[in-house]
């Protein structure tokens, strides 16, 4: 995973809806990049509604979330609209953006390994540095979790 202090790799991938964004666009502002490994799943699922519940209080905290997996783009409209998130899914079909957030490797389940993404989030800060790293994400305190720790 990447350290508190370190440059957060820049990247330019589509939403939801097709658009193209990056970081940059969100410059002066705080920004919360979530990891999950695939759309519509529960514990994702869970986690995402938590961060919409919270949304406008982000808002206030001048904070954008961005959710990030390897799903198409049409799945995370999809995800999106079934859960009515407020916020951009981005769509990284190679992984390229993940595997720079180091939110890609080794898992194991059942005892067998496999290449997947990490339950993993940075706070990135205004400046766009890493603020915060959470690794061990709770699905259902994440989103006040991270809210409790901007500034």
């Amino acid at each position: 995973m990447l350290e508190i202090g370190e440059k957060a790799p820049e990247f330019t991938l589509e939403d939801q809806n097709g658009n193209s964004v990056s970081l940059t666009d969100f410059s002066g502002k705080k920004v919360l990049v979530w990891f999950y490994p695939k759309a519509s799943t529960p514990g994702w699922t869970v986690q995402g509604q938590g961060l919409r519940d919270e949304f406008e209080n982000y808002k206030e905290k001048n904070t954008i979330i961005i959710g990030m997996s390897g799903d198409s783009v049409k799945k995370q409209k999809n995800f999106c609209e079934k859960q009515s998130f407020p916020f951009s899914l981005l769509s990284d079909p190679e992984k390229s953006v993940i595997n720079k957030y180091k939110a890609l490797g080794i898992k194991k389940m059942y005892g067998r390994e496999y290449e997947g993404i990490f339950r993993i989030s940075y706070l990135i800060n205004e400046k766009g540095f890493i603020e915060k790293v959470y690794s061990k994400v709770k699905v259902k305190e994440h989103a006040q979790e991270v809210l409790a720790d901007i500034n």
